[in-house]
């Protein structure tokens, strides 16, 4: 009995581990698409953006996010992975140099250092949505 709890208990475990090593290459492979998106559209690296009460977010993985500003929409690329993200409460900035902007390499949001902030235009936000998904995904 306690063999067959063993071997009950390692085949769980192996099954948990190989569910986060797909997991964890889903999130690599849609952060390096994001990247060569950028790299290949070329976007514009802006410095900072300005916020409002009103300001909406949408991650696309760990390390980047849409942020629906007061006027426009950012991709936003963490300078690390930002777990934070994963409990989709609403974004409240760290912010430290102003109040009604943040700032790329200086500024926070949930924790988590920003890196670049890019301006996007409708086509470029419709695109970086659908990088991830599984083809015939959407309705």
């Amino acid at each position: 009995m306690k063999v067959t709890a063993l071997l009950l208990a390692a085949v769980l475990m192996t099954a948990c581990a190989t569910q986060e090593q797909a997991a964890e290459q889903s999130t690599q492979d849609t952060a390096q698409a994001v990247r060569d998106y950028i790299d290949v559209r070329q976007l514009e690296e802006v410095d900072r953006l300005s916020t409002s009460q009103r300001d909406r977010w949408e991650p696309l993985d760990q390390h980047f996010l849409l942020y629906e500003g007061r006027r426009e929409t950012y991709l936003v690329e963490f300078s690390r992975r930002c777990w934070e993200l994963d409990d989709y409460s609403r974004i409240v900035a760290d912010e430290r140099r102003g109040d009604s902007y943040i700032y790329a390499r200086f500024d926070t949001i949930r924790g988590c250092r920003i890196n670049r902030i890019f301006a996007l235009t409708e086509h470029e936000i419709a695109e970086l949505e659908s990088i991830g998904e599984a083809v015939g995904s959407r309705n």
